[in-house]
């Protein structure tokens, strides 16, 4: 570790992330005390995505999951409420449940039989009677985060003073609601969860996803290739004036405006999928209006919800980047779609899903390589010395654009909503509280 790392200040930081220029030290992907950084100031201050509510629809259904480095328990608690709670007994500290997901009136710890429900209070202890006068079970409950949902996602903060979710997404809710406002059924998670691993720094991910159209005809082109099975790749992806980058408070949605792009290249061999979709159009622009239901969606998209909650509308998955250190991660992933659905679209988009992004999907391994490589490269004490660039369009996005909300810039061949990223990053890193925190970037 460099000796500027072992006490880390808000100068050092700044001189990391030039974002005026476009430029970014090495070091922000490697080193442990930065990374320590940001499971303090920015995992443990932020609202995360923790589960989609389809999948803990009954009381008593759960799943464990991760808030930075922190494991967490997602309950349906038997009032309906949503609890998010730590993993980890208030008596001796073991992890009291191990299970991926499932259903369950109580969590009891193997080490000693401390029972918590499902909301994360204590209920009782093996041989309890020895405990009467030594302990305050209301004092003993698991730590419960602050949970919010939007439309249907389930977000939980761990810090009291952080805003409401809706101002932490901002203008970005009209982007969402792209994907999550589609019907009046709304949405849900199918095929269970796809986890894999890459041994790569967290912000990679999630700044490809947040508009990095650079690469995707190049990375994935043997990919595109193989999805159609032999004949001609069709043109994909969308020209200039029909392209853009928005932003708002860090997260970043880059997208075209053909409304063909993805669903044209995903399911060429699926007719059925594209009429259902053709059919629907008519419903979005009702609920969403004509930019969003016709033009946008479908088009190539990428985006991410600030800090590591990507997902890629045309293809429906929805990804975290949950960190392991600064060089690891692991990617949990589902497949999102409206639950009125018939059942044979459902299965066709489950399948794209897969075949696309999953461990053995055709673009899943080219990006997972590449982001393994861009991270070990940074072990050369010389190759950190030498700052990436990050200045294509630098300081061409603007706030007026009267069609679209939030910092827009056009095309979306550009490195402005990775820029805004890393503003926002520095924004949680060098601040002291939330009070430090701009409320509108």
């Amino acid at each position: 570790m460099d000796a500027r790392t072992t006490t880390l200040g808000a100068l050092d930081l700044r001189e990391m992330v030039d974002l005026k220029n476009g430029w970014l030290d090495r070091r922000i992907f490697w080193d442990d005390a930065i990374y320590q950084l940001e499971l303090e100031r920015l995992f443990a201050r932020s609202w995360l995505f923790v589960a989609h509510e389809s999948q803990i629809a009954r009381p008593g259904d759960f799943l464990t999951t991760y808030m930075g480095q922190d494991n967490v328990i997602v309950a349906r608690h038997t009032d309906g409420s949503v609890r998010v709670f730590l993993n980890s007994c208030t008596h001796r500290g073991n992890r009291i449940c191990f299970a991926d997901r499932g259903q369950a009136r109580r969590f009891t710890c193997n080490y000693h039989g401390w029972a918590f429900g499902t909301d994360g209070a204590l209920l009782g202890m093996h041989e309890e009677d020895h405990y009467q006068g030594w302990i305050d079970k209301a004092a003993c409950g698991l730590h419960n985060a602050r949970v919010e949902s939007y439309k249907g996602l389930v977000f939980a903060c761990f810090d009291p003073q952080a805003p409401r979710l809706e101002t932490f997404l901002g203008d970005y809710r009209w982007y969402l609601d792209i994907v999550l406002d589609q019907t009046d059924s709304g949405t849900e998670f199918i095929g269970g969860c796809v986890k894999n691993e890459f041994d790569c720094n967290w912000k990679f991910c999630a700044e490809n996803f947040t508009g990095d159209s650079l690469h995707a005809s190049w990375t994935h082109d043997s990919g595109a290739k193989a999805m159609t099975a032999g004949h001609p790749v069709p043109d994909y992806m969308p020209v200039d004036p029909l392209s853009f980058h928005a932003n708002a408070n860090g997260h970043g949605w880059e997208g075209g405006l053909d409304g063909i792009g993805t669903l044209g290249l995903t399911y060429m061999n699926k007719p059925h999928v594209l009429a259902y979709y053709a059919q629907k159009r008519d419903e979005m622009v009702r609920r969403l209006g004509e930019l969003r239901g016709r033009q946008i969606y479908g088009s190539v998209i990428s985006a991410t919800v600030f800090p590591n909650f990507s997902y890629l509308p045309g293809i429906a998955t929805m990804r975290t980047w949950l960190p392991k250190g600064p060089r690891k991660i692991e990617l949990r992933a589902w497949t999102i779609v409206n639950q009125d659905m018939p059942d044979e679209v459902k299965d066709a988009v489950l399948h794209s899903c897969m075949e696309t992004f999953s461990p053995s999907g055709v673009m899943e391994m080219d990006d997972g390589e590449n982001w393994e490589n861009a991270t070990r490269a940074n072990e050369g004490v010389v190759t950190r010395r030498q700052p990436l660039h990050y200045g294509l369009r630098v300081g061409t996005e603007q706030r007026d654009d009267p069609d679209l909300p939030g910092n827009i810039a056009r095309p979306m061949y550009a490195d402005v909503n990775q820029l805004a990223f890393y503003q926002r990053w520095l924004d949680f890193l060098t601040a002291d509280s939330w009070a430090d925190i701009p409320a509108v970037r």
